[in-house]
């Protein structure tokens, strides 16, 4: 897909703040420090567009970035570990979970795991959330650059016999592997 534009439109830290429109949203989620800022920036061809951080739960709010005037990408707090007090991780839980289950707008929820590592049980309970909910997704394993090939096609193997119900692709944002691939699956929902 071609982007002529990609820009950031709002942070949202409750239902009022959320985008209003119509238009179609992608969103992603995973894991603190899975790399969805970095993929995000890497789908877009834009450095520093969502702002990326070695800290985990960098990402407090949801936040909306509008792609070629026709459709949001939006960036979920991740779950799990971040050096926040157990409250305001609970609140970040609570707003993903109502943005998921209530808007209307969204179209593909995109859950990033890490390739280096079995999905952990916040990783599977989301899944089964997701296929429960039957929320149109996919899997996208990041990091993919780092473990050897035999390593990365033993890990794919163990994501795609752990979320059974799910596509899923090896995406690096260092390489690109996966980006046209992701992109192809995208452009299905919009």
């Amino acid at each position: 897909m071609k982007i002529t534009s990609a820009e950031f439109i709002k942070s949202a830290f409750e239902r009022s703040h959320w985008v209003e429109g119509g238009l179609p949203e992608i969103a992603f989620l995973g894991r603190s420090n899975v790399g969805k800022s970095s993929l995000l920036n890497a789908l877009l061809g834009r450095k520093g567009l969502a702002r990326t951080s070695n800290t985990p739960g960098r990402t407090q709010s949801i936040n909306f970035f509008l792609i070629n005037g026709r459709f949001y990408f939006v960036d979920l707090p991740g779950y799990g570990y971040a050096r926040v007090p157990k409250t305001m991780r609970a609140d970040w839980g609570k707003m993903a979970e109502e943005y998921l289950s209530s808007r209307e707008e969204l179209v593909l929820a995109v859950h990033l795991v890490d390739s280096r590592h079995p999905p952990g049980p916040l990783d599977l309970q989301l899944h089964e959330w997701l296929v429960f909910n039957k929320k149109q997704h996919i899997v996208v394993a990041t990091k993919s650059d780092k473990p050897s090939k035999r390593d990365l096609i033993k890990s794919m193997k163990e994501i795609e016999r752990a979320m059974p119900e799910s596509d899923v692709l090896a995406f690096s944002s260092k390489t690109g592997l996966g980006r046209e691939g992701l992109w192809g699956r995208i452009a299905k929902f919009i």
